[in-house]
């Protein structure tokens, strides 16, 4: 993946209220900050389209999601060092599954996953919180962390988890994408 042209993605996943959104735009600002690197944060494209529709996408509208997440990220790598993604198209891929007992955007979503140069997960460490129409409940983050889990183990998509309350999730998210991208820097220059 390092050879890849265009800037280093980092997809930051996980269930529903562990933090991801939180993560990525602290991530996106420490990584500019150390590294010196234009850097960006690409936000879940899902929180949009509801708040837009002012409902949560039925069985159908769930591709279209899958593939603007994936086009937002394309356009921030192509002028951006650093991309950090609030998901990706794996997690509508794994909605889809669990909510609609659809697997059908699995091959799309880790065809698109392919471009991510480092997957952090997020533990189910943090206490769930309401967030609007997007929140389904406690009860459907381990199911959802499972069924990611097991989709990146079956595709052998690699990944780092990401654990801990406030600056210590944010430094166990450096710890792990700071010496990834100063590798790809090192390769480039």
């Amino acid at each position: 993946m390092g050879d890849r042209m265009g800037g280093f993605v980092i997809a930051v996943l996980g269930a529903e209220s562990t933090g991801k959104t939180t993560l990525a735009q602290a991530l996106t600002t420490a990584l500019g900050e150390q590294l010196h690197l234009r850097t960006t944060w690409v936000p879940e494209w899902l929180r949009t389209w509801c708040h837009q529709n002012g409902r949560t996408p039925q069985r159908h509208e769930q591709e279209a999601i899958a593939r603007k997440q994936t086009d937002l990220i394309e356009a921030a790598a192509a002028c951006h060092d650093v991309v950090v993604c609030d998901t990706t198209a794996l997690m509508t891929a794994v909605y889809s599954q669990l909510l609609f007992d659809d697997p059908s955007l699995e091959p799309l979503a880790v065809q698109a996953h392919a471009r991510v140069d480092l997957t952090l997960l997020t533990d189910l460490d943090l206490p769930w919180e309401a967030d609007g129409l997007q929140r389904d409940g406690p009860h459907v983050r381990q199911p959802v962390d499972q069924a990611l889990r097991q989709l990146l183990m079956t595709h052998h998509l690699p990944w780092a988890s990401v654990a801990g309350l406030g600056p210590q999730r944010l430094a166990c998210a450096i710890r792990h994408a700071e010496p990834a991208v100063r590798r790809r820097f090192q390769q480039v220059s």
